[in-house]
């Protein structure tokens, strides 16, 4: 064995992950409306790049190759492929193939009237404005928030140093209507006398909303019962007792109040009228509606599926502009600047037009497994994996991870997110998986139907095993829990309250 230096050729393959590569992987995770912000951060840097208008031409059309002739189509390369030969500059970074597919680049929304050739027409998947007019809620203001609904009412009847203290306790009411500091406290920061601290809080639990600025539950419908002249010592007892009428001691309880049954019904259905979290109905910001990603409707000729493009600005490339730029004088840092330009904005929309191929035949795939759930609803759905996706596409599982992320599909039977659609299962009578979501559907079911004869989850399990569910207690137990449904006994006490 030689001890002398010596220089050897080797040849390895490794993954290049080029700015491209990352921005393609980027784009195929991001949803529609997240995908707009960054396709509005593009068209600010790239002077090339245009937003088209409705009669624009398809994407890949409007790409155009450095020398100015249209780009012709190359042979498509998966994402899959490139991480095998480490081939990172090819123009099909995702995995989609061309030749296999059709791809409609209209949104259901822009398909008005036509219900032909797969494509959705102008119905209520579609969209489009409704029979009964534009969505009022939606161009709704923001409602004001509790904390600006109650520094106004104090502004017109306090001033001076009884409105600062006022400030500093409304600073310190969390958004159900509840003190978070104690007085103590307050009385300490503002360095003054602890009386004063209170005359001012007596004044805020004032303030509309009845209950807000309480201390603890009992103290915030304690404020509600004043208020409608109920707070007598029998009502005051059973406020200072709450934790016996929610482990249901009622007889008890109703000795301590001293009222007969009829007297402690009435007391009851009272407190069940009060509101707990008397700020929550000023609560925080707006909910923002969800925009769906994918449309789904059922036609004669099968399934139609096809993205919602009506979020998404169409990409083009300004030819005029470009041979403008080409034609003048330049330097050679100003030729560079501009091929760059020119092949980062052919990259976008090529990388755009194949992140919706990519969707679509994910989309696709989704609901030719869970068929029988867009057919007859939630208690059809069965059990999916990624990688049984991935599969029988040809993907690898961290693309249809990808592609499943913050993206909603719209269907008949509402607006899903794509996740949701994969769940693990219990085995059933026939050998096959039923869905965790199906069963759970099953046993909010029985529950609700269940009336005065409560089902404990020994006799859930003995209904669902008689139906084909293989299913364990301690199945039913977490699956009840997970749709919010107490247990046998927190069911009954509560048919006893009312």
């Amino acid at each position: 064995m030689s001890l002398a230096p010596r220089l050897d050729l080797r040849q390895s393959q490794s993954l290049v992950m080029t700015p491209q590569l990352q921005q393609a992987i980027k784009l195929l995770a991001l949803s529609n409306l997240e995908l707009e912000g960054v396709i509005a951060e593009e068209l600010e840097k790239n002077p090339l790049l245009a937003a088209g208008g409705e009669d624009g031409e398809p994407q890949q059309n409007e790409s155009i190759s450095e020398g100015g002739d249209d780009a012709g189509e190359a042979e498509p390369l998966t994402a899959d492929r490139l991480i095998e030969t480490g081939d990172a500059q090819a123009d099909a970074p995702l995995d989609v193939d061309y030749d296999s597919e059709t791809f409609h680049h209209d949104s259901a929304a822009d398909m008005a009237g036509s219900t032909s050739g797969g494509q959705l027409g102008m119905d209520g998947l579609s969209g489009a404005m409704p029979e009964d007019g534009p969505d009022m809620d939606a161009l709704a203001a923001d409602a004001p928030n509790l904390t600006d609904h109650l520094l106004k009412q104090a502004g017109e009847v306090l001033d001076g140093q009884a409105l600062t203290i006022a400030t500093r306790i409304i600073d310190s009411i969390d958004e159900a209507g509840y003190l978070e500091m104690s007085l103590a406290e307050l009385a300490e920061a503002l360095n003054l006398d602890l009386e004063q601290v209170e005359h001012v809080l007596a004044i805020v639990q004032s303030f509309d909303p009845t209950g807000v600025g309480a201390r603890n539950l009992g103290e915030c419908l304690a404020l509600q019962a004043k208020e409608a002249d109920r707070y007598d010592p029998c009502m005051a007892t059973m406020l200072d007792n709450l934790e016996m009428l929610a482990k249901g001691q009622l007889p008890q309880l109703r000795r301590m109040c001293g009222v007969d049954e009829e007297d402690f019904a009435d007391m009851i259905r009272e407190l069940r009228g009060y509101d707990p979290k008397p700020g929550l109905k000023f609560g925080g910001e707006r909910a923002a509606p969800v925009s769906p990603d994918i449309f789904v409707a059922k036609t004669r000729a099968g399934w139609a599926i096809e993205l919602n493009n009506a979020t998404l600005p169409r990409l083009l490339i300004d030819r005029r502009y470009y041979g403008e730029l080409a034609a003048g004088a330049q330097d050679k840092s100003g030729k560079a600047w501009l091929a760059d330009c020119l092949a980062n904005a052919n990259w976008l929309i090529k990388a755009l037009d194949q992140r919706a191929r990519t969707i679509i035949k994910v989309a696709t795939e989704i609901v030719k497994q869970q068929e029988a759930f867009f057919l007859q609803g939630v208690a059809q759905l069965k059990p999916l994996t990624l990688r049984t996706v991935a599969d029988a596409i040809g993907m690898h599982e961290s693309t249809v991870s990808r592609v499943t992320s913050n993206k909603y599909l719209s269907c008949e039977r509402g607006l899903f997110e794509l996740k949701y659609f994969f769940t693990s299962g219990v085995s059933g009578a026939d050998g096959e998986g039923v869905s965790a979501e199906a069963v759970k559907s099953h046993i909010a079911k029985l529950i609700a139907d269940e009336g005065s004869d409560i089902l404990s989850d020994d006799k859930l399990v003995e209904i669902l095993n008689a139906r084909g569910f293989d299913i364990a207690r301690r199945t039913v137990a977490k699956y009840r829990e997970a749709i919010g449904l107490g247990s046998s006994v927190q069911r009954r006490r509560q048919k006893a309250l009312s």
